[in-house]
């Protein structure tokens, strides 16, 4: 018994120091699939029933609110920035929304589809002027909207200015990352029977669209979300949200600002629904069943858990996520 502990001490001293969630208490059972940081103290998450959570004071104390009227919405997306805050509702036909809210004012209803076989997937903003909103395919083309004011005015881009989707292709509304925009550039993750990424460099006028090596094939495969550390230097991750245990080609890293995209010699890769990177240069996943961090791009896992979320957020050096059932953690690094 005597060599047995000493051997389990040796063990646990043998163990890095790594980081690790802290979960914080959300007072929700609600679904979330949105989160946006402001700064250390103000962070924002949504979620199913017209949820949306805010905290003040780093996650000490979360309050619960809903958009009026807005309880039949799934607000998959999030965007909060120091006077205002932009929430996406993902759903078919006048169920995909966007809302806007100037801190201290009521909610704006600012866009509502209208069309049935549109179905809003991501948001994303490269300032609180210009964001983008990524919707699947109606007539053979992703549905991009845009504004450039601010949300006063949304548009569709020319579908014409769009490569065609393959027939079954699509984005996913898993984490309000399928999307990813830096100054003028945009990019966005498809899967299906391709896994691929859309990327326009001139603010949506124009498109080239490339393969990916990531898992696809079915409905339920390929690339959930992208994120850029730079305007050449990106990953996606994704899997089969069907089977979330079985490993595969699931992340994969371009340095060309998504000309090419190669392959990540990291494992295990699960299915991740989210990636992001962090302030300083290192990377963050999230899956239903995983979570994980690498600080060589995607070469060696630093530190793994079997922490499911859905989605993540990084800023300013902090690192929340967020997934079923109100949970909410930040990560505390090693």
């Amino acid at each position: 018994m005597l060599i047995a502990m000493r051997l389990v001490l040796i063990f646990l001293l043998a163990i890095p120091a790594f980081a690790q969630w802290q979960p914080q208490q959300s007072h929700s059972t609600d679904s979330l699939r949105g989160v946006s940081i402001v700064d250390h103290n103000e962070i924002w998450a949504s979620g199913t029933h017209g949820t949306y959570l805010v905290t003040q004071d780093g996650g000490k104390t979360w309050t619960v609110n809903h958009v009026p009227r807005g309880e039949d919405l799934d607000f998959r997306g999030v965007k909060a920035f120091p006077d205002e805050v932009f929430l996406l509702a993902a759903g078919p036909g006048d169920k995909s929304r966007i809302y806007h809210q100037r801190k201290g004012h009521d909610w704006e209803l600012q866009f509502t589809n209208h069309e049935s076989k549109r179905f809003f997937d991501c948001m994303a903003f490269s300032d609180a002027r210009h964001g983008f909103v990524v919707g699947d395919p109606v007539n053979g083309k992703f549905q991009v909207l845009r504004t450039r004011d601010g949300g006063r005015s949304w548009q569709y881009v020319d579908p014409q200015k769009l490569p065609p989707a393959l027939d079954g292709e699509g984005a996913f509304a898993a984490s309000n990352s399928c999307i990813a925009t830096m100054g003028a550039n945009v990019w966005f993750a498809t899967g299906g029977p391709a896994a691929r990424v859309f990327h326009s460099a001139d603010g949506g006028e124009t498109w080239t669209v490339t393969d990916t090596p990531i898992t696809h094939g079915s409905p339920s495969q390929g690339s959930f979300s992208v994120a850029f550390r730079d305007p050449l230097h990106g990953a996606i991750a994704g899997g089969d949200y069907a089977h979330t245990d079985q490993t595969g080609a699931h992340l994969a890293t371009t340095d060309d600002g998504s000309k090419t995209w190669k392959l990540a010699n990291i494992h295990p890769q699960k299915f991740f629904s989210a990636i992001s990177y962090v302030d300083d240069g290192s990377m963050v996943v999230v899956g239903a069943s995983s979570s994980g961090s690498t600080e060589d791009n995607l070469h060696a896992w630093k530190w793994f858990s079997v922490d499911g979320f859905n989605a993540l957020a990084t800023s300013d050096g902090v690192t929340y996520a967020v997934g079923a059932n109100g949970k909410i953690a930040r990560l505390i690094p090693h």
